[in-house]
This record gives structure tokens, sequence and C-alpha cells, in this order.
């Protein structure tokens, strides 16, 4: 492991240093700051120049990120080496989404021409439902899918579809992933099972939540079309004989590998539902967004590698200068999920308190993640940005042309991103009116799209996804395992015998007496 202990004391003064000038001050004392902090990669605009480091501390961000051996473990990353120690596997979600006649091998054996296979059988399949060539058990062409998956298999998608999804579809997406009954319910409600397709997603095809929707979503779909409706039924997993022994016809049921990542699994088959309702070419066009941002990622150098100024600019709030929460705010309502699912991707990548050699964490690891779309956060959680006791780092992202909708109503919504950035960073000093003075010096990550196209999100999505790995090796985490969603799964296995009358195991009086009551 190399020695950067030298490197984070560095970060440490420079960012100690940093915090005492107030940001506006520095566009004056460094004259190309706008200009050496503003990068383009894969049609993306990223503004790092309101963030609260100056140059110095840019420069020692920069030299941690040379000390963790970053550039080194990314080319681990993209040869197909294990990166995730725990599990013994590489994290390869980039072949997923690379261009026919890539050459990806994981752990040194070849996968590019079995994706290649998988995403051919994928437009195959998204072609027939869509021109109506496959049809459902009455021989009724299908009008809706349901998507049955929790996690990496649902918010991926879900973030796609409302981000992409036409006004008027031809075919309506819905989603169901919290076991609590409404979900299911309020999915199925008003469809026509006839006409209804049922996607399910999972991994290893033995998710409690994902397969008590799943059977309760047959059952729907057998009480009104018979056995026969079994044609209704997709699965994508890395357990095809146990979706085929679901009832999933074999020609239906489409794998993944054990080298995707549930959260980064959004590319592979776990997207059929999106190639499906949106149409291939979009899924296709996803694809290549994210493809130009994994080659920026390769080949820019680290100054000027939009993954990883990203993600210095955060370890810099996070471990520089204590600050422990960041916000996350689109201003696109087509984007609202945007926090949600990065909620997932960092909390759940970098939620780790020991090293991938298990050591205990040297560093503070993963902010938590909030957020939600603006301008309505802006009537939620804004008071708390800009006059709270913390500073709370926030990541702004805008659309510059709308997809719909009124030009002009566009253009206020604008108005408010950039508007906010600067009030965040400015402030306003009232010393007579202490109810309104704004602190200001407040740090703003600015990221721009020029359109929400497929391309843009695909592009946005690996960005993040590259951010999280390069914060990663910084705090020598595993980011690719989650043995942290693994106790409360025990548990509630044995609390829900105690529900059923199955079992009486020993809990803490707290703990039996919700029992009791539930009962």
């Amino acid at each position: 492991m190399t020695d950067t202990t030298a490197a984070w004391r560095a970060l440490s003064a420079s960012a100690e240093a940093s915090a005492a000038r107030p940001i506006a001050g520095l566009f004056d004392s460094e004259p190309d700051r706008l200009q050496r902090l503003t990068l383009e990669a894969a049609g993306l605009v990223l503004d790092l120049s309101k963030q609260s480091w100056n140059a110095a501390g840019v420069e020692a961000a920069l030299n941690l990120a040379r000390a963790a051996g970053v550039e080194a473990a990314r080319a681990r990353l993209f040869a197909g080496e294990i990166v995730n120690a725990s599990e013994k596997r590489p994290a390869l979600h980039m072949a997923l989404r690379a261009p026919d006649g890539a050459d990806f091998k994981a752990d040194g054996v070849p996968v590019s021409r079995e994706v290649e296979a998988t995403r051919a059988a994928m437009r195959t399949f998204a072609e027939a439902i869509r021109s109506g060539r496959k049809v459902g058990a009455t021989g009724k062409p299908f009008r809706a899918i349901v998507h049955i998956g929790i996690g990496g298999s649902d918010l991926g998608p879900r973030l796609i579809w409302e981000a992409l999804k036409p006004l008027d579809p031809q075919i309506e997406l819905r989603f169901a992933a919290n076991v609590d009954p409404n979900e299911l319910a309020q999915a199925l409600t008003g469809l026509d099972p006839a006409e209804t397709l049922l996607v399910t997603v999972s991994k290893t095809f033995t998710t409690l939540e994902t397969l008590a929707n799943a059977e309760t979503a047959r059952a729907w779909l057998r009480a009104s079309l018979g056995q026969a409706s079994d044609a209704h039924l997709v699965a994508v997993s890395a357990a095809p004989d146990k979706a085929k022994a679901f009832g999933v016809p074999e020609d239906q049921v489409f794998g993944f590998w054990d080298w995707v990542g549930g959260r980064y699994s959004v590319w592979s088959a776990v997207g059929l539902s999106c190639a499906i309702a949106l149409g291939y070419d979009a899924f296709e066009r996803l694809h290549a967004g994210a493809a130009a941002m994994d080659a920026h990622f390769q080949d820019a150098p680290l100054e000027r590698n939009a993954p990883v100024m990203l993600a210095l600019a955060h370890v810099f709030n996070r471990n520089g200068l204590g600050r422990p929460i960041r916000a996350v705010v689109p201003y696109a309502q087509r984007l609202r999920l945007f926090a949600a699912f990065l909620q997932q991707l960092e909390m759940e990548s970098n939620g780790k308190r020991v090293t991938a050699d298990g050591r205990p964490a040297p560093h503070a690891t993963a902010a938590s993640v909030f957020g939600d779309a603006g301008t309505n956060g802006q009537h939620a959680f804004f008071q708390l940005l800009h006059q709270g006791t913390d500073v709370v780092p926030v990541d702004i992202v805008a659309v510059a042309k709308g997809s719909e909708g009124d030009p002009a109503a566009q253009k206020k919504l604008l108005a408010n991103a950039v508007a906010q950035a600067e009030a965040l960073m400015i402030g306003r000093a009232m010393p007579d009116d202490p109810q309104r003075h704004f602190p200001g010096n407040r740090p703003t990550s600015f990221l721009l799209l020029d359109q929400l196209t497929p391309e843009a999100l695909g592009a946005l999505i690996a960005l993040y996804e590259h951010k999280t790995f390069v914060e990663g090796m910084l705090w020598e985490i595993n980011s690719y395992d989650q043995w942290g969603v693994e106790l409360g799964k025990t548990l509630a296995a044995r609390v829900l015998a105690d529900l059923d009358g199955t079992a009486q195991n020993p809990h803490d009086p707290s703990t039996q007496a919700l029992i009791d009551r539930l009962k």
C-alpha cells in the first residue's frame, strides 16, 4: 500500500489555508481560476471554480491522487483486474457500454463478445415487443411493462425512464421495488393483464422483496389469463435456472455477470425495460454517452479529468474541511430521482469503515447525500444551505435547453440555478439585521448539460460512477462490495418467523416489545 500520509497532511494544511479566504475573492487573486477549474467531458461542462479550494489546495488534492496511485488503479479497473477484493471480482461495467469490437477481459477472460450477443438479443426482443411482432397470450400487443426489482435493479432503470420518457409513451413503464404491497398495487392498477409484460430483475433470483412482488404479480396475470400468462414473464438474472423454475420462458431470460455490481448494472440487461419502453436506439445512445465518459476518464490528465477533479473537490470538502453532508440539486424535474440514485451509488459503494484489506479506515469516508429537484428544493432545505450552522457543499445540475414546455419557464429555471450558486458563494452582509444575513462562502459544483439526451444522461451517470471509484481509491476502501446491507436482512427473516409464530427468537426488550405489538 502506497504511503499517502504526507499527501493527506498537505491536503489538510491547504484546506485550512483555503478556508481562511472567501471563495469569491479567489477570482481576483487567481486570474486563471475560471479557465483552470472549468472542464468539458463527453458533452458536459463542469465548473469547480466556486469550490472552497485555492490554487494550492487544488495542487495538494492532485498530489494526493498521484500519491494514492489513482492512474494505476484506473488502469487496473479497465484491464478487468480484481478490484473487488472481498468478493474476488473485477468491476467491469464499462464493458457493458463499450462499442462493438471492444476487447474487455474480466480477470483475463474475454467478455466483449458475450456482452455483444446479449445486447443483440435485447435489441431483437425490444424491437419485437415494440413492433407488435411479439404479442401476449391473447394475441394483444404489449402496452405496459411492470419492472420488479430493488436497489440497483430499480434505481437506475427508474431514473432513466423518468429522465427520458416521452410525454405520451407507446409503452407505459411502471416500477415496483418496495415489499410494501401498496407499491405493486399501484403499479398494477388500471393495467390490462393481456397487454402487460412483467420484467423481474434479480441477480440471484432470491431477493426477498423482489420475489414477493414477482409472485404477487404472476398471480395477478394467471388469475386473468391462466398458465398461458407465463408468456408475459421476463427475467434478468445471473441465476437463469431459478428464473426458468419460476415459469419464465427460456428465451425470455436475460443474463448478466458476477463482475457487474448491482448499482452499476443499468447498462446490462437490467436496463431491458427501458430499452423496450424507450426503444433500443435510445438505450444504445445512453451507452454511447457513458462510453464517451469512460474514454475521457481513461485518457484525460488528472488536472483536466472531470471524474477525478469532481472526486477531489468532494474529498477536499469531506476530509480537508470536515463537511460530512452534500446536497445534489438537479434543476430539471426529469432528473428529480438523481439524488436517490447517487445515494446508492455513493453511500453503498463508499460507506465503509474498513479498508480493502480489513484495517480501520484511516480517513472519513462517504458523505451523506440528499437532494431534490430545483426549484422545489429552494422551498424546502435551501434555508439550511444558506443560513444553517453547517456548511453543506452542493452539486447543481442544470440543462440548458428544455425537453418540452415554455422556453420562458426554462429560462426562469436556469436563472434560479445560476443565482443559487452565486448566492451561496457571495452571501449578503446585513450586520444590522442578523435574521437576513447570509454568510456566503458556501461551495458548489455546477454541471451543465446542453440537453437531456440519452447521451448526456449516460455521460452524467458514468461521471459519478468514476468519481465514486476515485474517492474509494483515496480512502483505500473497496467501492464494489456492500456487506453492510446483510445484517438487517438476516434479522428480518428471524423477526418474520416470530411474527408468523413459527419461531420464538431471543431479542432485546425493545425489539421484543415491538414484535409483541405487531403479532
